[in-house]
């Protein structure tokens, strides 16, 4: 894959220093593992997509070891075969970076570009990084749903349509109408815990999954 991703403009540079904590993490990683990716974790998708998936931050053993989103550990796996049973994955997904997929109609994004220790971003990082995110969104210029996969991508992407989060609280499966006709909806992370814990089910992501192919349907 490229290390620039398909929207090279919106992207953090590889040395970015906006969040010192950050920037020590990347640091202390380099030094016990210096095969890893271990920087900024570019976009990957389509930058003609339809649909725009917006996760918390890179893994320690998944983006932030392979340097793409949702790949090298459990996260990526319900939601690769999610977007494959959707027909947004072209080529067979096996976890790796060099399976050679492409996504068709799909983008996927972090809220946050770099590891966060313990998958926790303070407030501040959380703002530092959500130029980014806005620029690459309002790159899209086929946009019509953004998919947040938990409440800091959620709130991130309303703060960043400068919106009240008081007013569009994130709740799984729950919709929220955005400028220009774009929708966002809310799911559950697709983390291990969750599955593990049953706060997400396949049925669950499923369902949101039908909500992208058909917005404004009934609630679930």
């Amino acid at each position: 894959m490229s290390d620039h991703g398909p929207l090279s403009f919106a992207e953090a540079p590889k040395g970015c220093r906006r969040c010192p904590r950050l920037v020590g993490l990347r640091k202390s990683l380099r030094k016990d593992h210096p095969d890893w990716w271990n920087a900024p974790v570019p976009t990957f998708g389509d930058p003609a997509a339809s649909l725009a998936i917006v996760g918390l931050a890179p893994g320690t053993e998944g983006a932030n070891r392979t340097g793409r989103p949702f790949t090298g550990d459990a996260s990526g796996e319900m939601l690769f075969a999610t977007l494959t049973k959707y027909g947004f994955v072209n080529g067979e997904f096996a976890n790796d970076p060099t399976d050679g997929i492409t996504l068709n109609g799909a983008i996927i994004l972090n809220a946050v570009k770099c590891l966060p220790p313990e998958n926790k971003p303070t407030g501040a990082e959380i703002n530092n990084c959500r130029d980014y995110l806005k620029k690459a969104i309002r790159a899209l210029p086929h946009l019509r749903v953004i998919l947040a996969l938990g409440k800091i991508a959620h709130d991130s992407i309303i703060r960043m349509e400068g919106l009240r989060l008081a007013d569009h609280k994130f709740a799984h499966g729950v919709e929220h109408q955005l400028a220009g006709g774009r929708i966002l909806i809310d799911s559950y992370h697709c983390s291990r815990y969750n599955l593990n814990t049953g706060r997400l089910t396949v049925a669950m992501f499923e369902n949101v999954f039908d909500r992208v192919r058909n917005p404004n349907a009934k609630s679930l």
